[in-house]
């Protein structure tokens, strides 16, 4: 019985981040909707960022963003809390704290509630661990199960970090290794070790809280959080055809694993929307099909990118260790060259 039960509390694979839609049809849709002004209104979609910030008082502004997507793992209480992290993530990315979020489910009519209510209890752990309460939400009957949150935070007006206000001589420090796409698709089909997927779920339910509160000691210049678009489509978005971001092959930190996963083509389609998207955008000078495989690799619950000073940049990856968390220089940020991204060896 117990074995059965845990048979029928399984959630069928179909891709976290890996769902988003592509990063041009995304941008082309949004180009088309009615604007309004407001000037309170301080960051909203026309500017790719992370989420929403609506100016209260001189003082205070409100963080609102919203994440849910299918599953990538068939736990559901694990799904619960990956699904969470990554959708409190984006108040983390604007310098904010979260204060409060909302369930957004949707579920299978014909499914029982076992699994659900282990979603919902995976994702109440993270939001409490983020020191924010969970105040509702809404939930549909569908045939896959979906879980996210919408979250609002807050924000002083004056300190909100933005993915496009990098200066040239920043250092680009990440929070969190590649690779988790690659990882948990292998892993769903048996290609890939247990360790390996350990692995990528540690880092897909560590909260972005952590880095964030470190990183607030230091002179941030912007800040994204690295998901569905990869590595390389958010880093894209940061430099705001204004600037180069230089990255060092041999800096890219990622799941050991993920390597040999790609180098036997077992990546994602997440991963070719990307590459496609950012063809013209991207210089490689370094012949390595795995690791280019990992840079465009959509990433469920991925790290903060940040661009600071590079004076800066060792005593911020110094306070990230002293705290346990994850911390890597990958490359900086240089006059505008042909392309947005160039990967040197």
């Amino acid at each position: 019985m117990a074995k059965d039960t845990i048979k029928s509390d399984e959630l069928f694979i179909c891709g976290g981040c890996n769902a988003k839609i592509g990063p041009g049809n995304l941008s082309n849709l949004l180009k088309e909707l009615p604007k309004k002004e407001d000037p309170n209104l301080l960051v909203g979609y026309d500017s790719t960022d992370d989420a929403a910030v609506y100016k209260l008082t001189d003082d205070l502004a409100l963080i609102s963003t919203l994440d849910f997507f299918p599953t990538m793992v068939s736990d559901p209480y694990l799904f619960g809390k990956i699904a969470a992290t990554n959708a409190l993530s984006d108040v983390y990315a604007m310098g904010g704290e979260v204060i409060n979020a909302l369930n957004i489910v949707a579920y299978p009519e014909e499914k029982g509630f076992s699994a659900l209510s282990k979603i919902l209890k995976g994702g109440t752990e993270k939001v409490h661990e983020a020191g924010a309460v969970l105040a509702g939400g809404h939930s549909i009957h569908d045939s896959l199960p979906k879980y996210g949150l919408s979250v609002s935070g807050i924000v002083h007006p004056d300190k909100i970090w933005m993915n496009n206000t990098s200066q040239e001589g920043d250092a680009l420090i990440l929070t969190k290794p590649l690779g988790v796409g690659i990882v948990t698709t292998a892993y769903s089909v048996g290609e890939t070790s247990q360790e390996a997927f350990d692995e990528a779920v540690k880092y897909m339910t560590t909260l972005n809280k952590y880095a964030a509160e470190v990183m607030k000691k230091f002179p941030v210049h912007s800040c994204t959080d690295v998901t569905g678009f990869g590595l390389l489509g958010h880093l894209n978005e940061m430099m705001n055809e204004a600037f180069t971001a230089r990255l060092k092959a041999s800096q890219i930190p990622y799941i050991k694993e993920a390597y040999r996963c790609a180098s036997e083509f077992l990546i994602t389609a997440g991963g070719q929307r990307n590459r496609n998207y950012l063809s013209d955008h991207i210089q490689f000078e370094v012949d390595d099909f795995p690791l280019e495989e990992i840079l465009f690799d959509p990433q469920t619950s991925g790290g903060l990118l940040f661009s600071l000073p590079s004076d800066q940049a060792d005593a911020a990856l110094e306070a990230l260790h002293e705290r346990g968390i994850f911390g890597h220089l990958i490359g900086h940020v240089v006059a505008r060259e042909d392309k947005a991204i160039i990967i040197e060896k």
